[in-house]
């Protein structure tokens, strides 16, 4: 076959699948108009929690929007609060309400063994540049006063590869909004493209579409949580691609009242207002929702040392689900607990640590239903009897 036509026939064929992708992606973008969010209604008559974003990304490093940008996306998606994470940013920032969201200072470090993600710092990291090949990054987080956590640890794309650093990290992102994104990309097919098409119809379910089970993650998290507790966080990782607004309304970081307290607005001064970020972010006690299913008030695990997150083989912990959340929710269980049968109740069956979440029955690709993470909090450890 001469050189010309194989190349008309290559070029015809590379048409035709393209159109194919194009009209596969249009029944995802119709039936998308009909996924009806949130799944679990939300009472009005219930206190709201103050909601944010984790781990984002703007022009100051590999992000597609500005932090004005940013901080407008947040405003619409109805947050309070955004933590930045630009790429080895070491310029000096101060907390600011900008469009009345609080921007929270942060940065993503970028080691020889894979990224750390440090927040709340008092004081300037002090050799940084020797540090981010020596492994040992966290002890200069932690002398800066600041919280550290191990960026999309079992991504991928970048890994994190240090055991002992990994040890000595205050934190895990256990779900990774980039790392869904990333995923997708390696299953075009079966994962991109449903998502792609759902997105040209509702934008959030498009999103949602990409979110599924984690258990490579979980069991790295269980794994360290063995040793001490460990604060588990959902990072939104946002670059802006998929849109910001999109992202921040699939799912939030949400910082619960002290127990039995209403939830008190942030501060208006805004060193006072990150502190009670920081804190409640650093605490374990804040909760990942993934927001477009439903809102997380009115969410408790009960049963538990809250303050040092941890238990003892024996003891049984009580989920208590927001109201209105019916049949459509399931606890799931990984690690040191078994469900009783009730479906509400985790005996904890053996020491070492305990991950509980409940998950939602959501909107699937066409027009069926797919169990997905709705509410996940910090894993609890699990000390003997």
């Amino acid at each position: 076959m001469k050189p010309a036509v194989l190349a008309g026939k290559l070029l015809k064929a590379l048409v035709g699948l393209a159109l194919m992708g194009v009209g596969v992606a249009g029944f995802f973008t119709v039936s998308a108009t009909f996924a009806d969010y949130p799944v679990i209604p939300t009472r009005e008559d219930v206190p709201g929690w103050v909601r944010g974003a984790f781990h984002v990304h703007t022009t100051r490093s590999d992000g597609r929007g500005t932090v004005k940008e940013v901080a407008a996306a947040a405003k619409a998606a109805g947050l309070r609060f955004v933590v930045l994470t630009d790429h080895n940013d070491f310029g000096p920032r101060e907390p600011a309400y900008m469009d009345g969201v609080l921007l929270v200072p942060g940065v993503e470090l970028s080691t020889a063994h894979g990224h750390l993600v440090a927040f709340g710092m008092e004081r300037p990291l002090e050799g940084v540049r020797a540090w981010m090949d020596g492994g040992e990054l966290e002890a200069a987080v932690e002398k800066a006063g600041g919280v550290s956590v191990l960026a999309h640890p079992v991504q991928r794309r970048n890994p994190w590869r240090h055991d002992e650093a990994a040890r000595r990290a205050d934190g895990f992102e256990l779900y990774s909004a980039d790392t869904f994104f990333r995923d997708a990309l390696r299953h075009p097919v079966s994962r991109l493209l449903p998502a792609v098409g759902a997105s040209l119809g509702q934008p959030v379910h498009g999103v949602m579409l990409l979110v599924g089970p984690q258990p490579e993650p979980t069991a790295r998290l269980l794994e360290l949580t063995r040793e001490k507790p460990r604060v588990a966080l959902c990072s939104h990782d946002a670059h802006g691609l998929p849109r910001y607004e999109d992202v921040f309304q699939a799912l939030a970081m949400y910082l619960p009242p002290s127990e039995g307290t209403t939830p008190q607005p942030l501060p208006e001064d805004p060193r006072a207002a990150a502190e009670v970020v920081v804190k409640g972010l650093a605490s374990g006690r804040a909760l990942c929702a993934f927001r477009a299913l439903g809102e997380p008030e009115g969410f408790a695990l009960e049963g538990l040392d809250a303050e040092r997150r941890e238990a003892r083989v024996g003891d049984v912990l009580t989920v208590r689900l927001p109201p209105n959340a019916g049949d459509q929710v399931r606890i799931e269980v990984r690690g040191a607990g078994r469900l009783r049968p009730d479906g509400r109740s985790v005996e904890l069956v053996e020491a070492g640590a305990v991950q509980v979440e409940a998950w939602v029955k959501a909107p699937g690709s066409f027009f069926g239903t797919q169990w997905r993470p709705w509410l996940v909090p910090s894993p609890i450890r699990v000390l003997p009897p």
